[in-house]
């Protein structure tokens, strides 16, 4: 439908009116008492009731009230879509005459389309949910939910009622939202160790299928396996585009607040706050394109999200021998980017290879990605009329948003703002070769018989060293008789498939596990005691050599041993720990490394002491920011100590280990007290209680080092950004 000039304002005020009077009338539905009891209840009340039975220790109650109130925000999420799919042919006779009434009669066809939508909506809704249920939730229980915190609650109320493999499901789905919350990281280690509690039990209840597919395909990418890339990414593409839609129509029928009201000096007629109304939602369906490209637990989205699947899908087509499929995806990604020179050029090139006829010029973009860039971009120009005649204010979510979308008169702070983020785009391999940790290496080793084997220069980078004669032959001999026992009765892996490779076992052992383990007789105290007092002896030798000039704590310290699986190595082409950066999320495509959740963003400096070498492989290697280009590699030995600073200039991995068992103790440090380790304090605490030295000396040299204002504990610690600044509900008993 095209609808005429004069008629252009008042479209922006109704277009989506008909949402508000469908929203702000569907309470007024109601039904029998015997019907409403089959209705769908309201979910915030059920989670507030579950919560209450939790706090009263009522566990089989709170748990039913629970799962009661996640299922019921689902339904009612399913029936919204329902209703949105089936109420859209509704008044169509009213809106077809939009484009032939002339003068007054046009907002009174407009008034009667929206409101025979709206009615449909509000009787298809009140079938399904009671009048109370479709009012709209506080902002408090959204944040509960988006951060799933009824999962927090029913992992402790299914551990309570002894219902371990159901308490895994709920502690892994709240862990995968909330990576920083440590006291749920010690739960679910707990719970790998529970007997009957097996590795299918750790599910996320709230699986983001985009996502799974997006990681599978890049999988399939660093294995060259192009037919199987092929098909994830046009798989993560459409379910992409799926939950994409989805938002757009949720936002739609999902109840919204009336425009704030400015009294009797406000100028406000109904369509100018019917267009605030329907700016505001228009620009909801916005920002859905920012909340699907969010991953869990992650704070910023993906940028250029769909473009970026794009880019990968032709690539990948190409490589499997699909040229007229990589033409017609390269077409729909110009769509987006149409100037794009790297692109127009692999377009020639594709055209070359289909014999430049003319069939292969008439292949055309995918229709679906041609439909989603023509309904955002009329979205975008009404949005931007907003802005300029209604004092709206938008933010565009979108690198790709042409020029010509955005009126003259914003066009010149628009293009400072896009200029802003292209340099910070351009920045990234100059950030290759800056490190702000601020440490400087090239200081003394304070220990005798620790000799620099390897430096900066040697190891092509900034920050880096490798030191021989950190540990003699028997400390190493006495650590790695710790790791043996650790096979069996660590940390939790306990020779379980590597997290990281299927070709591979894995075991760990913290200090505290091994504390414990001595005081039940199973180890030798001494040489638990060796492997503290390596924690402590490594952050010597570290913070002289770095120069740092605060003080440096330890963060954790882990026991790791990597084995080589019997008859499951002919033709490795993967690794034992894939290229990543420790305090960071590390991008390769973009060479951009996110410093927030689930990265370790504390971490300054990470060290790796090494036990043995009699294995094959296992080598650790230092990468660009590309994942790709090789810097330096680090045989292991026998007390080979390997430091550098945590942040992006020090990407890294290690080779696959194709033979033998590799043995190494994994450090990491803080500057910052906040951070610093509590199960080191816990087993210096149960040698105390036996009566036992507990390294006073360090303890209090850590003390003079560091920061006197703690302010929090650090296993409770959330990131600033997730702080909404209101009370929230949350578990005060999630630690078992």
């Amino acid at each position: 439908m095209a609808l005429r000039s004069e008629h252009f304002a008042v479209y922006v005020a109704l277009c989506f009116l008909l949402v508000a009077l469908s929203t702000f009338t569907v309470g007024a539905s109601g039904g029998s008492g015997s019907k409403v009891l089959s209705l769908l209840q309201p979910y915030d009340f059920l989670y507030y009731s579950g919560v209450r039975a939790y706090y009263g220790g009522e566990w089989a109650k709170a748990a039913e009230l629970l799962e009661k109130s996640i299922q019921t925000k689902e339904g009612l999420l399913r029936v919204r879509r329902q209703c949105h799919d089936d109420c859209v042919a509704s008044g169509s006779d009213a809106f077809n005459k939009l484009d032939s009434e002339e003068g007054s009669m046009w907002d009174l066809w407009a008034l009667d389309w929206i409101q025979q939508r709206a009615e449909c909506l509000r009787f298809c809704i009140g079938r399904s949910v009671t009048p109370t249920g479709q009012l709209p939730v506080s902002n408090d229980i959204e944040y509960e939910f988006d951060t799933r915190n009824p999962y927090n609650f029913l992992q402790v109320t299914y551990y309570k009622l002894e219902k371990l493999r159901k308490a895994a499901s709920a502690a892994h789905t709240y862990f995968v939202a909330n990576p920083s919350h440590l006291e749920m990281r010690n739960n679910i280690e707990k719970y790998r160790r529970m007997e009957g509690v097996t590795e299918d039990d750790f599910q996320d209840r709230e699986t983001e299928k985009h996502w799974i597919l997006y990681d599978a395909a890049m999988q399939h990418e660093a294995s060259s396996d192009w037919l199987q890339a092929t098909e994830k990414w046009k798989a993560c593409m459409n379910e992409t585009l799926w939950r994409i839609d989805e938002c757009r129509a949720q936002c739609e029928v999902a109840p919204q607040p009336l425009p704030e009201d400015r009294g009797v000096d406000g100028v406000d007629g109904v369509f100018e706050k019917a267009a605030a109304l329907s700016l505001s939602l228009l620009s909801r369906r916005q920002s859905c394109v920012t909340q699907v490209a969010t991953r869990p637990g992650r704070i910023s989205a993906q940028e250029d999200f769909l473009p970026t699947q794009l880019e990968h899908l032709h690539i990948a087509q190409f490589k499997s021998g699909d040229v007229s499929g990589a033409l017609q995806t390269l077409r729909s990604f110009l769509l987006f980017y149409p100037s794009d020179k790297d692109s127009l050029d692999n377009l020639q090139l594709y055209y070359e290879t289909l014999g430049g006829d003319a069939e292969s010029h008439g292949i055309q973009p995918a229709q679906e990605i041609a439909k989603y860039i023509n309904q955002s971009l009329q979205e975008k120009k009404l949005l931007y009329f907003g802005v300029e005649n209604l004092n709206f204010t938008f933010t565009d979510p979108d690198l790709w948003t042409p020029e010509d979308a955005v009126p003259e008169s914003l066009r010149e702070n628009w293009r400072a703002e896009k200029q802003i983020i292209n340099e910070k785009i351009k920045e990234g391999d100059q950030l290759e070769e800056v490190d702000d940790s601020g440490f400087y290496a090239g200081g003394p080793v304070p220990q005798v018989g620790v000799t620099i084997t390897m430096d900066d220069e040697a190891l092509n980078g900034t920050n880096r060293v490798v030191l021989d004669g950190a540990m003699t032959e028997e400390e190493c001999d006495k650590i790695l008789q710790l790791a043996t026992v650790a096979a069996s009765l660590g940390d939790g892996y306990r020779g379980r498939r590597s997290p990281h490779t299927p070709h591979e076992t894995f075991e760990g052992l913290t200090v505290l596990r091994a504390v414990k383990l001595s005081q039940e007789g199973l180890v030798n105290q001494s040489d638990t005691r060796l492997l503290h007092e390596l924690g402590e002896r490594v952050r010597t030798l570290l913070h002289s050599y770095f120069r740092s000039p605060s003080g440096l704590f330890i963060s954790f310290t882990h026991l790791v041993c990597r084995s080589a699986a019997t008859g499951d190595q002919e033709g490795r082409m993967d690794l034992s720990h894939p290229v990543h950066v420790d305090n960071c999320l590390l991008e390769p495509e973009t060479k951009q490394c996110w410093k927030e959740p689930p990265a370790f963003i504390h971490r300054d400096l990470s060290a790796i002491l090494y036990l043995n070498d009699n294995f094959d492989g296992g080598e650790l290697f230092f990468t660009k920011r590309d994942a790709k280009t090789v810097t330096a590699r680090v045989k292991p030995s026998c007390g080979r100590l390997v430091g550098f600073s945590s942040g992006p200039v020090n990407p890294h991995g290690v080779t696959a280990v194709t033979r033998g068992r590799r043995c190494a103790l994994a450090l990491w440090f803080t500057k910052e007290k906040l951070y610093k380790d509590m199960e080191r304090e816990e087993a210096e605490a149960l040698w105390a209680a036996d009566g036992q030295s507990t390294l006073k000396k360090d303890k209090e040299e850590e003390e003079k080092e560091g920061s006197a204002t703690a302010g929090r504990n650090a296993r409770n610690h959330a990131p600033k950004e997730r702080s909404r600044g209101r009370t929230i509900v949350t578990g005060g008993k999630d630690e078992l």
